[in-house]
């Protein structure tokens, strides 16, 4: 069979759960014998989500060819196992971007560029390229129906929908089903002017998923279904739960794999094999114990921001069959009240990835806390620097060691390659600088020692994963701060850019320059969090 396209769209509000209907779809079909790719359109401006703040847009995603992308990439990833790429995410900003660098050399040969047939025929092109004959592509459009930035999109995949004929594409809408205490009712009419809206567009449903907290009565079923033109069996519920892991199963139990492969004439007499997922959902729901684990960062008020994070920690849990919970705490705090009064008590510490000076000092803090008590720690690329930064100042007596991202200093055990190669003074970004695509991104090889700490969880020397970062730490400090008992236990193969750190004296401290929670998945969670998980669990035997 050919490629099979399914489109899915969101309309009432954002943030209803297009990404995971879409994983869980993946994982469904994945699950029948079916080889699929997950991809998003989002219709933003920017190029990338790699200049936007956290607080804006959550978590970055970074793929192992360097794309900087949106979390959502981390669901289709988790849930799939498929590894997505720089093709699989794209956005306004860098559609019009090549249909512009086409127009000035001059590639439509003097004809009007339009957003139909140039930039839509651009969208059309990003959806149907780089496949490796898929049975099945996945595309979700970002954003909701309605918004003016969605309908260059919308309209393409129209297009494509007409173009591919029904034998080879469909369509699915995610909507909001609310519930009104007050009437003591659900409310279908948002879905009804939703899937009108759609329609506007030249669009028909052929699924619609209805997000609500409580079942369906057939009888709303039904007068969705009549109202939006569909059969009743083709408007799946999609119910709130307890753990995202469960919503593949959710969805199949409400028959949401069977309509897509009945569109498609496709037989669904066997059953997809979801006793993994189950076991996971077992795993989360009924643990032996609980960890507490304090993550001290500087967007914790978004937790959004540490999805990826958040996630491999759960599968930290998973693989130790504890409940793991997560003790968000905004790393400023330490700056001006005890680290104490904050994390005694706490099962492991973790200060996550993040930029610029602000709460530094706090996740400095953080660091000697769980160095000086003897509590597992995890750094995280940032957490890593900081970790030095500590060791520097505190073990090795450098008290005016730092990082040149911050300010100038007299011991930078952090900074930018380039400053201390060369010796040269700290680099500045000035105004009118290129911010987007100037880090190291992406998969990147590391050699671990042999016999450390770090290498015996990973069980082997040769590691790959992922990096987001523009400063490293500076290798030229390594043996002040060895002899200080911070061991450089692992660093790129030609022996230039650190990328672990260990204590020596210490039952589980570990910082690494790359972000370990990008690859973990929770049917095979990343051996860093698998361990640091099961030492928090010692910990907790301690407490």
């Amino acid at each position: 069979m050919g490629t099979r396209f399914i489109f899915i769209t969101g309309g009432v509000v954002s943030s209803l759960g297009k990404g995971l209907a879409s994983a869980a779809l993946g994982t469904l079909l994945q699950a029948r014998g079916y080889s699929v790719r997950v991809r998003k359109l989002d219709p933003y401006l920017n190029v990338d989500p790699g200049t936007m703040s956290p607080f804006e847009h959550g978590e970055v995603y970074v793929t192992d060819d360097g794309a900087e992308t949106d979390l959502d990439l981390g669901h289709y990833e988790r849930f799939t196992g498929v590894a997505a790429t720089q093709s699989d995410n794209v956005t306004t900003g860098r559609i019009y971007s090549d249909v512009l660098g086409r127009e000035r050399r001059g590639d439509y040969l003097g004809g009007t560029v339009q957003v139909i047939p140039h930039v839509t025929d651009a969208i059309k092109k990003f959806v149907t390229a780089d496949l490796r004959d898929e049975d099945f592509v996945i595309c979700e459009i970002g954003g909701t129906v309605g918004d003016i930035e969605s309908l260059p999109f919308l309209e393409a995949i129209r297009q494509l929908g007409n173009e591919l004929g029904n034998e080879c594409a469909m369509f699915v809408h995610l909507t909001l089903v609310p519930y009104l205490s007050a009437s003591g009712e659900l409310k279908t009419k948002p879905t009804q002017h939703s899937v009108m809206e759609l329609q506007r567009v030249g669009i028909r449903p052929d699924v619609i998923l209805c997000r609500c907290d409580r079942p369906i009565p057939d009888g709303e079923r039904n007068k969705i279904a009549l109202f939006c033109n569909i059969r009743p069996e083709a408007v799946v519920p999609a119910i709130d739960i307890d753990t995202i892991y469960q919503v593949p199963i959710e969805y199949h139990d409400q028959g949401f794999d069977t309509q897509v492969l009945s569109h498609f004439r496709i037989d669904t007499a066997a059953r997809p094999n979801l006793d993994t997922w189950r076991d996971i959902v077992c795993r989360i729901r009924e643990p032996d114990g609980e960890v507490v684990i304090a993550v001290v960062g500087k967007y914790t008020d978004l937790p959004d921001a540490y999805k990826s994070l958040s996630e491999a920690l759960v599968h930290g849990g998973i693989a130790n069959n504890v409940r793991v919970k997560l003790d968000w705490i905004a790393s400023e705090l330490f700056e001006a009240e005890d680290t104490v009064e904050h994390l005694n008590g706490v099962h492991g510490i973790l200060v996550p990835g993040g930029f610029g000076e602000r709460g530094a000092e706090g996740k400095i803090k953080a660091v000697q806390f769980a160095r000086e008590h003897r509590v597992p720690y995890l750094g995280i690329c940032f957490g890593m620097q900081m970790a030095v930064i500590e060791a520097a100042r505190n073990l090795a007596g450098l008290s005016d060691a730092g990082s040149t991202e911050f300010r100038r200093c007299d011991d930078p055990v952090v900074g930018l390659m380039t400053e201390w190669q060369r010796g040269e003074e700290v680099e500045q970004r000035v105004a009118g600088d290129n911010m987007g695509g100037t880090m190291r991104l992406g998969e990147y090889p590391a050699r671990l020692t042999a016999r450390t700490h770090i290498a015996e969880i990973y069980g082997r020397t040769e590691i790959e994963e992922r990096h987001r970062h523009r400063y490293e730490v500076n290798i030229n400090y390594q043996e002040t701060l060895e002899k200080a008992g911070l061991i450089f236990s692992g660093t790129s193969p030609d022996g230039v850019l650190p990328e672990t750190v260990e204590l020596e004296d210490h039952p589980w401290f570990i910082g690494v320059q790359y972000h370990p929670e990008l690859k973990s998945k929770p049917f095979d969670p990343h051996p860093l969090f698998k361990s640091f998980v099961a030492a928090a669990l010692d910990q907790s035997r301690l407490v």
